[in-house]
């Protein structure tokens, strides 16, 4: 057969000329991101700057008020932006359960019978859906500031505990070497309460036997290792916070930047979440709530055994859209003060480096690898409350 007659056969077969283009299409998306690559490092070069991740190595000469791990000016660029990841994880991790926990409630609360209830969540979700997520940052962290005395007329919780405008100092645990033997039989516990609950369902399945399986794991989670802490001599130690010059020192601090972040990015998704959540339980047909009240079982067992664990499909896939807005909207950190990636490493990594373009690829990576780990995370999940079709 002549290769022009094979050619023109494929190019007429809809699933062969359907790859084709497909290939035709990635070829070309790639040799346009390798032309304005190399066209970026060749202009780079000519003006005197290399391409090059060496910056990273170099000291940070910069502080950051809250670090999860030891940190100091001294330290490398690299690990101030370990820092700033650590950072933005934390407020993100925090932000998204307190998001769902109000958003839930909210939207519940929108469908509510008592008109006041309903009422007000709707005041609420209407004004926060329609104020711009920065000027909720900035409100709170105005309030935060303003509302809590100074460091000298702290709110004393206690002798060890404080309460100021330069944060919430609390004590810090000192974790001696048995303390691992804590954490063991917190495992341990963990263990045996999933081979638990896997045990109870296979005998309840085969007998019909019911076991209390919820009071046993909880009593194996917690009581084995308060046990244990018990038996090892309490290897814990805490360090008290204490007023030095200006300011308080040792113990733990929750700073204000980071919980006016926390609680802006929350109550903001929350809104939005509110409507999904609305929406998902009115998808649900209004025929499972009424067999479940002639049934006779009270409105709020039906809406926990019956119409979330339906609405759940529906609410599931567009959750994880507003779980991925609220962890890219950390990034308006930086208004505030709060160590993130973006005012980490690029931010002040950036200005003293010079490396604004490897600087823009690492942040741009990093948000990229936390979204997609967030989407995978929430489709397994929404792949287990899925329909099983036959």
């Amino acid at each position: 057969m002549r290769p022009n007659v094979f050619l023109s056969r494929v190019w007429r077969d809809e699933h062969s000329r359907a790859v084709i283009v497909q290939i035709a299409a990635v070829v070309l998306i790639f040799a346009t991101a390798a032309y304005l690559v190399r066209n970026a490092v060749v202009n780079l070069e000519a003006i005197g700057k290399g391409f090059s991740f060496a910056y990273l190595w170099e000291p940070a000469s910069y502080d950051i008020s809250q670090t999860l791990i030891e940190y100091t000016s001294r330290s490398t660029h690299f690990r101030a932006m370990v820092v700033g990841i650590l950072n933005t994880l934390l407020v993100a991790a925090c932000g998204i359960v307190l998001a769902t926990v109000v958003g839930f409630v909210l939207g519940v609360l929108r469908l509510s019978k008592n008109l006041l209830a309903s009422k007000l969540a709707h005041i609420y979700i209407d004004y926060v859906r329609n104020v711009p997520v920065l000027l909720h940052i900035l409100l709170v962290y105005g309030i935060v500031v303003t509302t809590f005395p100074a460091p000298r007329e702290a709110i004393n919780l206690g002798s060890t505990a404080f309460l100021s405008n330069r944060g919430f100092y609390i004590p810090k645990p000192l974790f001696e070497p048995l303390f691992l033997g804590v954490v063991g039989a917190l495992v341990a516990g963990l263990v045996f309460a999933i081979w638990f609950r896997r045990y109870a369902y296979k005998v309840q399945k085969e007998t019909g036997k019911q076991y209390s399986v919820f009071w046993i794991s909880l009593g194996a989670v917690l009581g084995i290792p308060i046990i244990s802490y018990f038996l090892l001599g309490s290897p814990i130690t805490f360090q008290i916070p204490e007023f030095r010059g200006f300011n308080f020192a040792g113990g733990l601090v929750l700073r204000p930047e980071f919980t006016a972040l926390w609680l802006a990015l929350s109550l903001y998704t929350a809104a939005f979440i509110a409507e999904i959540v609305r929406a998902g339980i009115m998808a649900v047909n209004y025929g499972q709530t009424e067999a479940s009240l002639a049934l006779g079982i009270n409105r709020s067992r039906t809406l926990n055994l019956i119409i979330i664990p339906q609405a759940l499909r529906v609410i599931v896939p567009p959750l994880t859209s507003q779980y991925l807005n609220l962890t890219k909207n950390s990034s308006l950190a930086i208004a505030i003060g709060y160590m993130d990636i973006v005012a980490t490493i690029g931010g002040i990594s950036l200005n003293q480096s010079g490396r604004e373009m490897e600087c823009m690829i690492i942040v741009l990576v990093l948000y990229l690898i936390l979204s997609l780990l967030i989407s995978a995370a929430m489709n397994v999940y929404n792949r287990r409350i899925k329909l099983v079709e036959r």
